[in-house]
């Protein structure tokens, strides 16, 4: 009877623990401390200019989110980025992205100012996506973490653009 309740428990642990988090295709990386808890499955770019070239040489969109670590909105987006393994996933397979905590001297990443949280799409010729926005009228590629669905509906944008523009 032991027995046959030992495996019962071992079936379980092994069917629930095929539904848990998103892993690469690679298997499970070793968190990075660029992701800053964006997503550590995740292959960060460095820089800009790293990110620029990945997407360049790999024909992949570049995403690049701007944040604090000490800003609750920043924080709030995070939450929900990180546990989503759709946007994860995707992310991984079909997109270069880069996390920062500052401004760059690119002003095409700031269209319409300088705020936080604020997502902004780079396709594989170096055009800042500028018509690619979230919902707010002031602070146009800003998302909170109830936009997420938003958010996942302009990283297909990203993509299909990509495959009809290049």
């Amino acid at each position: 009877m032991t027995q046959v309740a030992l495996w019962v428990l071992m079936v379980l642990v092994t069917v629930s623990s095929t539904f848990g988090k998103y892993y690469p295709k690679t298997g499970k990386r070793i968190p990075q401390t660029l992701s800053r808890g964006w997503g550590d499955q995740l292959i960060w770019a460095q820089t800009y200019e790293e990110g620029l070239y990945w997407s360049r040489s790999r024909n992949k969109p570049l995403m690049v989110l701007f944040h604090l670590e000490d800003c609750p909105h920043s924080k709030a987006l995070k939450k929900v980025f990180s546990e989503s393994d759709e946007l994860q996933k995707v992310l991984d397979e079909d997109f270069i992205v880069l996390n920062l905590v500052y401004e760059t001297t690119d002003k095409h990443l700031s269209p319409d100012g300088q705020y936080v949280p604020r997502i902004i799409f780079v396709d594989p010729s170096m055009t800042v996506r500028a018509d690619i926005t979230g919902r707010y009228s002031n602070r146009m590629y800003a998302y909170e973490p109830n936009d997420l669905k938003l958010l996942m509906t302009n990283i297909e944008k990203a993509k299909k653009f990509l495959k009809s523009e290049l």
